[in-house]
């Protein structure tokens, strides 16, 4: 199948490396031109416009930062996507934006007859590597269909949860539930070196109940060395939370511990610490507690 893939970040590059390993043919495209070309050695053919990677496919996926990010992939003058692409073409976009404007994206990639499936993911730079992500995906039934076998080539679990939006709903969620989740262990843990009990042997105690998550088993060990190798950024997590208190405010959801983590967030990015993995949450934690900054 032939596939344009728009955005070669930290998930889009092993995404579009594991549909290669497919067999499908792909054609990259990415703002800084360098990181698109790095794929050429696993047979990527290298776009320098959205519109020239969608000329030669019929499906379409988007891996980006934000909502203008998306929104000047598909309609920017001259180079969007919709200069490019045919009726009958599927738009799979994989980041994490708006709920609304991915609404508004889909009417009217839906008026020039382009299908249209919201399918932002979650695993971090390792599940993007392995083909393991969660996808959650808002599409009609008939575009759904279409996307599955893409999606499922670079996840490992994918849930159409409703229309075109649900998906991003979705994650909304999932970013909401795992802020919480990376402040609570960020919090057990320095309990712990305030209590003098070795927070290794608490992770693996732990690690065996209810408390166990993939945070506790793929971040507390980031935590206790006060290291943070990039997985999924920081300033990205605060961009995904701001998505979801602006949901919740329409809706008149209470979103306290979201905005909570939110403020330790923007501190941490105050500080210069944004593009650290978002186990950095620690930091804040740290500082609170009057910990110094080295390992617990």
């Amino acid at each position: 199948m032939q596939i344009a893939f728009i955005g070669m970040g930290t998930m889009g590059a092993p995404m579009a490396r594991n549909l290669l390993r497919a067999g499908h043919q792909v054609t990259v495209f990415n703002r800084t031109l360098s990181r698109a070309e790095a794929l050429q050695e696993d047979g990527a053919i290298v776009a320098t416009t959205p519109k020239e990677a969608c000329a030669q496919a019929n499906i379409h996926l988007i891996c980006v930062s934000d909502t203008p990010d998306v929104k000047e992939v598909l309609f920017a003058e001259k180079t969007g996507l919709i200069h490019g692409a045919k009726a009958g073409d599927l738009v799979i976009d994989c980041s994490t934006i708006s709920p609304s404007a991915t609404r508004k994206f889909a009417q009217t990639l839906e008026e020039l007859e382009i299908g249209y499936v919201d399918a932002p993911v979650s695993g971090g730079s390792e599940g993007a590597i392995h083909g393991t992500l969660a996808i959650m995906c808002g599409a009609s039934d008939e575009d759904m269909a279409r996307a599955r076998s893409i999606l499922e080539t670079v996840g490992k679990s994918v849930t159409h949860v409703g229309p075109v939006g649900a998906g991003q709903v979705t994650k909304a969620i999932n970013q909401i539930a795992i802020a919480g989740t990376y402040r609570a262990i960020a919090e057990g843990l320095v309990l712990a070196s305030r209590a003098g009990v070795d927070p290794t042997k608490v992770v693996a105690a732990i690690a065996g109940g209810a408390a166990a998550s993939w945070v506790l088993n793929h971040r507390s060990e980031n935590m206790i060395a006060n290291h943070y190798p990039l997985g999924f950024r920081l300033k990205l997590h605060r961009k995904d939370l701001n998505i979801a208190i602006r949901e919740g405010e329409e809706l008149g959801v209470s979103l306290d511990l979201t905005k909570l983590v939110a403020a330790s967030e923007d501190k941490l990015i105050a500080s210069g610490f944004g593009d650290e993995d978002m186990s950095a949450i620690a930091r804040a934690v740290r500082e609170e507690s009057g910990l110094p900054q080295e390992k617990l």
